[in-house]
């Protein structure tokens, strides 16, 4: 049998789908499973147990849905005999409806019900991998007792007494605001004397990292990586660092897949929904006095910048990390 499985858009939804990817292998042990990504995530995959190949799919190459039908079209000579699309977008539908698969499974959103062969209601409430597992076992009929989010780790890159801090995100009100940042970061180095740390981001957030970076303690042990490591880079970073200290994001997720001890600041995103999935190693931090806490919006429409970062205890901060880094 041959499976296709269409998966998320974003890196921390890629990193909770290999928890589906692993179970599909479980009901299915003998399948080929294929998996299409979008092109700029395709490093990740290669780190992912259980794929046999790899289909990278680019809105720049296909553009609008006529593009997204002509490449699901492209892959009809497979012959999928499922196709699990894991979004729930028009595109992803359309993607699905031109591959060819003899069946063709999702929830019914945004036109699913029409375009699938078989599509449930999305379940309310549910952490981001019980959802996608439970889209597996509504189709398969099958309960998926052991749940696994785990990716293969690359040779580690980095030194001893490494930090990894990720003050990004895609969503302002989840984005570390400039001065507590620049709080956050003396109170660190001032703690840990013997600790370098190592500031990550995407090309696009350099900027925002020089300029955090600016003018603070202990320059010497602070470097900005931001935009110059691709996945594959980033995950070896990881794998060779004490922990790693991030905003609720994608690197989150891959720090916590990883294994790698994970600290994880949450402003706007629900924690029940959309923290990293493995509690082994795993602390989550919040201000958690604030009404409107979570809102789940991407900007704050209450006070302009994210309240619920600026009020984050220094504290807690350090008493989390001090687990991870106790001959430091």
């Amino acid at each position: 049998m041959k499976i296709l499985i269409r998966l998320p858009n974003w890196l921390g939804d890629v990193v909770m789908s290999t928890a589906f990817i692993y179970a599909v292998r479980q009901v299915y042990p003998d399948a080929i499973i294929d998996v299409i990504i979008k092109k700029e995530l395709g490093g990740i995959a290669s780190l992912i147990p259980g794929i046999n190949n790899i289909h990278l799919f680019s809105k720049q190459d296909h553009k609008g849905l006529g593009g997204v039908y002509r490449f699901g079209k492209s892959l009809r000579a497979h012959q999928y005999a499922i196709f699990f699309n894991l979004p729930h977008s028009l595109s992803s539908f359309i993607m699905a409806w031109a591959s060819g698969a003899k069946q063709r499974i999702g929830f019914n959103k945004e036109g699913g019900r029409f375009l699938l062969t078989r599509s449930f209601t999305k379940p309310a409430n549910l952490h981001r991998v019980d959802e996608y597992v439970y889209l597996l076992e509504k189709f398969s009929g099958k309960i998926i007792a052991n749940k696994q989010v785990s990716l293969a780790a690359e040779k580690p890159i980095c030194a001893n007494h490494t930090v990894i801090i990720n003050f990004n995100s895609e969503a302002p009100s989840r984005r570390m605001p400039l001065d507590k940042g620049r709080n956050i970061i003396n109170t660190l180095t001032n703690k840990f004397k013997h600790v370098n740390f190592l500031f990550i981001g995407s090309p696009k957030e350099a900027r925002f990292i020089d300029e955090l970076l600016v003018g603070l303690n202990h320059a010497g042990r602070l470097q900005n990586r931001a935009g110059k490591t691709n996945l594959q880079d980033l995950t070896s970073l990881m794998a060779g660092s004490k922990a790693v200290l991030t905003t609720d994001s994608g690197p989150a997720h891959l720090a916590n897949a990883l294994g790698i001890p994970t600290v994880v600041l949450f402003g706007a995103g629900n924690e029940n929904n959309t923290a990293p999935y493995n509690k082994n190693g795993l602390q989550i931090i919040r201000y958690g006095q604030l009404t409107c806490e979570p809102c789940v919006r991407n900007t704050c429409k209450l006070y302009g910048i994210p309240k619920c970062m600026q009020m984050l205890d220094e504290n807690k901060i350090i008493k989390a990390l001090s687990l991870h880094l106790k001959d430091a």
